[in-house]
């Protein structure tokens, strides 16, 4: 009897929140290598160690804990145990950018965890990228939605995706609206309007400042 009234209190504490720069992060099981969570109340989603969803990347895990990382962030989740932890910053978020030689604004960043080299456009529309650096993300562009887009070299298909997280310095977005290019080579990321719409930018010469509006 004692045992079960533990196990149903183990149970309970599973499905505790955590509290991670914002996130509300909920457990509702775990298995060897996969673990399924939900974020911000989110529908429940079963991930594999090395998956990411709404900005929270499954590390590992096993049917007694599991490692999450948000925000370049790692939190361990041991089950039957509640944690709520926040690193909320104080003030809006922002990443300054000089131009190089060109007037490019060009950053290291990130797509789903992955490391990319963006370049800020604000005449694309999504964040668009060739396919390699959409498999390097992750980011299984043949199960989104085919269009054609018209180029400087013609009309080309490209897939419409959602990116889980895009992160540019301390900023990061997620459900962010994403556009792979299956014809095409692209040396850098294009940092278009779908994330950078949801930003303030202010420019003074040489130097762009975005900052986080929401």
């Amino acid at each position: 009897m004692v045992r079960a009234i533990v196990l149903v209190f183990s149970a309970l504490a599973l499905l505790l929140p955590v509290a991670v720069s914002g996130a509300e992060i909920v457990v509702h099981g775990l298995m060897e290598g996969r673990a399924t969570i939900s974020v911000n109340k989110s529908r429940p989603k079963t991930l594999r160690a090395g998956e990411s969803f709404q900005g929270v990347r499954l590390i590992s895990a096993n049917t007694e804990a599991a490692v999450v990382e948000f925000e370049g962030k790692r939190r361990k989740l041991t089950f039957g145990e509640a944690v709520s932890t926040s690193f909320e910053g104080s003030g809006a978020k922002s990443v300054t950018l000089v131009s190089d030689s060109q007037g490019h604004f060009i950053s290291p960043g990130a797509i789903n965890g992955a490391s990319v080299r963006f370049m800020v456009d604000t005449g694309a529309t999504a964040v668009s990228m060739d396919a390699e650096a959409a498999r390097r993300a992750g980011v299984n562009y043949l199960q989104g939605e085919r269009r054609l887009s018209s180029t400087a070299n013609g009309i080309i298909p490209v897939y419409k995706v959602k990116l889980d997280s895009v992160q540019l310095g301390e900023i990061t977005l997620t459900n962010v609206d994403g556009v792979v290019h299956t014809q095409s080579s692209l040396p850098v990321v294009l940092l278009g309007m779908s994330f950078l719409g949801r930003l303030d930018m202010r420019r003074e010469g040489d130097t762009m400042t975005l900052i986080r509006k929401y």
